[in-house]
C-alpha cells in the first residue's frame, strides 16, 4: 500500500457495469440526449481511507491476513482525495449505487477466497450478479 491516508472511491465493479449498462441504454433509446461524460461512483460516505479498506478487507478474509506499507510512498504521486461526483447518472438515468461499502467489501472477499480455493469463478460471478439484481428489486 503507498499512500495509507489516502482516500478513494471505492466500490464494487458491479456499480458502475450497471451505470455504463444504463448509459448504453440510454444512448440507444435517446440518442444525443445521453452522449456526454458520466460518473458512477459510491455514496460519499463510502469514500474511505486506503488504511481502513485494507484493514477492513484483511480482517474480512481472516487467516492471518497481512498487507505492507510501502517504503518510499511518495515515488508515485497520487492525490489524496479521489471523489466522483454522481449527481447527473442519479438525476438523468436513475442510477445509484446499490451495494453499500461494507457489502462490496464481503462480497469483494467472498469471490476472491472461492477463486483462491479453485471454485468455479463463473458460478460464484453469476450468485453475486443475482444477489445484486435481487437487492435492486429484479
Amino acid at each position: 500500500m503507498r499512500n495509507p491516508q489516502s482516500i478513494r472511491p471505492w466500490q464494487h465493479v458491479l456499480e458502475p457495469l450497471r451505470g455504463y449498462l444504463l448509459l448504453a441504454q440510454g444512448l440507444y433509446e435517446q440518442g444525443d440526449k445521453f452522449s456526454e461524460a458520466f460518473n458512477f461512483g459510491p455514496e460519499d460516505s463510502d469514500a474511505k481511507k486506503v488504511d481502513w479498506i485494507v484493514q477492513k478487507l484483511a480482517k474480512m478474509w481472516g487467516d492471518g491476513a497481512t498487507y505492507k506499507v510501502a517504503s518510499d510512498p511518495g515515488a508515485v504521486h497520487e492525490a489524496t482525495y479521489l471523489k466522483l461526483d454522481c449527481s447527473k447518472a442519479k438525476a438523468c438515468l436513475g442510477w445509484h449505487p446499490n451495494w453499500g461499502l461494507n457489502e462490496a467489501l464481503e462480497k469483494i472477499v467472498e469471490w476472491n477466497k472461492a477463486y483462491a480455493a479453485d471454485r468455479d469463478a463463473r458460478k460464484i460471478t453469476l450468485e453475486q450478479i443475482g444477489a445484486y439484481e435481487r437487492g435492486l428489486g429484479c
